[in-house]
Order: C-alpha cells, then structure tokens, then sequence
C-alpha cells in the first residue's frame, strides 16, 4: 500500500466528551489467523453509541484511541499464513465485534472464524447491515432459547434493527411472533411476519399478549419486567439489553467484584422470574463465521430480506451515529466507505 496510514472513526476517551472524530492510525497487518479486509460498508449498531460512554468499559477492552464499528462489508486484501478459508479477492461479511477493534475504518482485521462468504445477491451496504443483528437474533433465538416450530416469541420493537430481523428469523423456525410498534408501522411489521402486532402508542402489550414462550428483551427500563406476565411457567427471557446478571460475568472471566455488581443489578429480575417459573439470562453477541455462513443461505434464497432504514457517506459517520440514536430507525443504519478512499 502506498500509504502506512489509514483513515478509522475513533473515540479518544470515555464519558460526556468522548471526542469523536476522524484520525489517521496504523495500517494493520493480519496475524496468522487474520485476514485484511478493504471496507466497503459498515452497519451500526446501539452499543456503537454506548461504548464511548463508559458504561461496556468493566466487559469490553479498547485501547484508546479506539476505532468504533463491528459490522463490516467488504474485499479481503491479504491473508494470515494460517488462513485456508479466505484468499485476496474474496468478498466477506462479518461481526468484530468484542475483539478489541473496530470496523469504521478503510481497512480493518478480521479473525477467520469470523467471516463468511458475502450473500451473491446482496451488495456491501445491504451485507454490512447484517451481521451483528443476524448472529444476536440466531444466539438469542436457537442457542438461548431452544426456539422450536409452533411456540410463540415476542420480539418488541419489531421495525428495529433487531426486530425486523428477528421477526423474519423466527418465523422461519417456524415460530409465531408477537411484536410492538408505532401506528405507522403496524402494517408493515405484520408483512415481516408478525402474528401479533401491539401498537405501543395505544395499548399496553402485556395486556394485549398471553401464552408466550420466549421473550427476546431489546428495550431497556421496565419493558422486561412487564414481559415476564405474557410468559407461561417454563418460559424463557433472553435480554439483550441487560441487566448483567453473575452468570454472563462468570463466562466472561471477571472478577469477585463485578460479579456481586452484576448479581445486585440481576437481583430483582431473577426473584420475579424465579417466582413465575421463569428463566431469565444476558445474552452478549459473539463473531461468528459459521453461524453467518447459515444465515447467508437464508438471505440467498430470500426467506429473509435486509431492512435499511438509510444510508450514510463515511464523511457523515458522526451525523449517522446521531440518527442511530435517536432510536427511531426503520431497519438498520448503514455507512458506506468509497472505494476510493485510501
């Protein structure tokens, strides 16, 4: 490459000025098992927008400055010496997402068992809206919940990010699925697959829904609380969103410390399920290739179909950040990188 340079979206430190912006940092060099990947497309996601805040600082470990981003589209560039799945050329999609770098960058490192072959009828933008979506919705749905064919899943916020892939997902289990959204989106949540669409702004769900199976928990406050009254006795919470309950902080390897912080968080939620006969657990997405490599076939064979809400130029990385947070996005929120760009 001519330059030893790129240009990575970064933030420079944690809390209400967080300084984010454009720097230009080290060009990487995969590791044996790494490829180089040329990004075309990155998708966002909520946490982008809460790492930067501190509150992920105790679970995810950046080294400041850190570049933002998970999800990625884009053309391998070079390949690790161990790598045999890969080769300069290739077009992949994947997650980074908790290993210590980011995807909002014109180049980024990605560890084989990460990526996966892109869809052939997607483009990088409509890829790059994928990963991070598809793997919490199949870990949550299949892995957490057992979710099997005739059971009834409620996936809230259903023309999200997570929900308008969650409801294609689950129905595809063959699973039926009750959702929330606004009244201008009643009628278009229901064509993804919804069976049972509550428009928040006029009905309360738990009063509406009953006799649910699993209950996938993306929206923070008291919404999880709530769910636990349209589940049966046997039913399952998987949540997105927290609390972090000590079981998520003994797979992550944490101290005594932040366990006891987690199990105090958990505490009330793990007494009202317990109560009801319920399970409840945290549920953190982790990259995984294979798992894309499944939901690349549904996407290829159009059983489920990407949502993007809008699309945003590299240059307007802090602008679609914004947008993303005001938590009104119809689909997902994607940042196009030009190919041009190094």
């Amino acid at each position: 490459m001519k330059n030893k340079t790129m240009k990575a979206f970064t933030f420079k430190r944690y809390g209400k000025s967080p300084e984010l912006g454009f720097e230009n940092i080290d060009y990487p060099a995969p590791a044996a098992d790494e490829i180089l990947v040329k990004v075309y497309a990155v998708g966002l996601n909520p946490i982008d927008n809460l790492i930067p805040t501190g509150i992920f600082k105790p679970v995810l470990h950046f080294k400041l400055p850190a570049t933002l981003g998970s999800d990625l589209a884009g053309v391998v560039i070079a390949a690790g010496s161990r790598v045999t799945r890969f080769k300069p050329g290739d077009e992949i999609f994947a997650s980074i997402f908790d290993t210590g770098t980011g995807s909002l960058a014109e180049f980024a490192l990605v560890t084989e068992s990460a990526a996966a072959m892109k869809p052939v009828n997607l483009d990088f933008v409509q890829a790059a809206s994928l990963p991070m979506v598809s793997l919490t919705s199949w870990q949550a749905l299949t892995d957490r919940a057992g979710l099997q064919p005739g059971q009834k899943v409620f996936i809230p916020a259903g023309s999200g990010g997570i929900g308008s892939f969650a409801i294609q997902l689950a129905r595809q289990f063959g699973a039926k699925v009750g959702t929330t959204t606004s009244t201008d989106n009643v009628e278009w949540v229901s064509h993804l697959g919804a069976d049972e669409v509550v428009d928040y702004k006029k009905q309360d769900f738990e009063k509406q829904l009953s006799g649910y199976d699993v209950v996938l928990g993306t929206i923070r406050g008291d919404s999880i609380e709530k769910s636990a009254q349209i589940l049966r006795p046997g039913g399952k919470i998987v949540s997105l969103v927290g609390p972090l309950d000590t079981a998520f902080a003994r797979t992550r390897g944490l101290n005594f410390l932040l366990r006891f912080v987690f199990g105090l968080m958990s505490r009330r939620i793990l007494r009202l399920t317990r109560k009801r006969g319920l399970t409840y657990s945290f549920l953190f997405v982790r990259p995984d290739g294979d798992q894309l490599t499944q939901i690349c076939k549904l996407v290829e064979t159009e059983q489920i179909k990407p949502v993007i809400d809008k699309v945003f130029t590299f240059a307007e990385t802090k602008e679609a950040l914004a947008y993303l947070g005001q938590g009104h996005a119809k689909g997902k929120v994607v940042v196009k990188i030009p190919s041009d760009s190094n």
